[in-house]
C-alpha cells in the first residue's frame, strides 16, 4: 500500500474564529431537533456547514448562491472529514480507544470551526444579494435548496426542510427584530 504526501493547505494569515457564523452556529447546536437534523442529513450527503451557513445568511436576510471558497471544500475535504471518518471508524463503546476516540470528535470540532472560519471570510461577498422575501424561514428554504448537494436536491422531502428552516431562522443572531 503507497500513501502519498498531501501538500499542506495554503490557508489565510489572518482568521477570526470566534465569528457571528461560528457562534450562531454553537446556537444552533444547543437545539437537538436541530442537530438531530443536520447530522441525519450530512449521513446523507449534506455539509453542516453549508447547512449552517445557508441558515446564517437567511436569518441576516440574505440569499445562499451555493457557491463556496475553494479553501472552505478543501479544507472539508482534506481535514474536517479525514477526522470525522477516522473518529467514526473506532467504535463507540470501545473501551481501549474511548480517549482517542474522544481527541479526535475535539479535534473534528476544531476542523469545524476552522471550516466556519473560512466559509466566513468570504460569506458576504460571495452572496450578496439580499432576499426579496420578507419572511426569513422562506429565504431559509431558499437558501437550503442551493446549499443541498446536487445528488439530493430533487430527493429531499420538502417538509423536512420547511422543518431544518424553521429551526435555524429561530437562532436569530438580530439583536433589533426576529427574523
Amino acid at each position: 500500500m503507497t500513501i502519498t504526501q498531501t501538500d499542506s493547505l495554503t490557508l489565510p494569515a489572518l482568521m477570526e474564529p470566534d465569528n457571528p457564523l461560528w457562534r450562531y452556529a454553537l446556537a444552533c447546536w444547543q437545539k437537538p431537533d436541530l442537530a438531530e437534523t443536520c447530522l441525519m442529513l450530512q449521513a446523507q450527503g449534506w455539509s453542516v456547514t453549508r447547512i449552517l451557513c445557508a441558515g446564517w445568511l437567511g436569518v441576516n436576510g440574505r440569499t445562499f448562491t451555493g457557491i463556496e471558497d475553494a479553501k472552505v471544500t478543501e479544507w472539508r475535504e482534506h481535514v474536517t472529514g479525514r477526522i470525522r471518518a477516522a473518529r467514526k471508524s473506532i467504535p463507540r463503546d470501545h473501551g481501549p480507544t474511548h480517549e482517542f476516540r474522544s481527541a479526535l470528535a475535539k479535534a473534528e470540532l476544531q476542523a469545524e470551526q476552522t471550516e466556519l472560519a473560512l466559509a466566513w471570510q468570504t460569506l458576504y461577498e460571495r452572496n450578496p444579494d439580499v432576499a426579496s422575501m420578507h419572511n426569513c424561514t422562506t429565504v431559509i428554504v431558499q437558501n437550503l435548496l442551493s446549499a443541498a448537494p446536487l445528488t439530493t436536491r430533487e430527493t429531499q422531502p420538502m417538509t423536512q426542510i420547511t422543518k431544518l428552516a424553521s429551526l435555524l431562522a429561530e437562532h436569530s443572531q438580530r439583536s433589533t427584530e426576529p427574523c
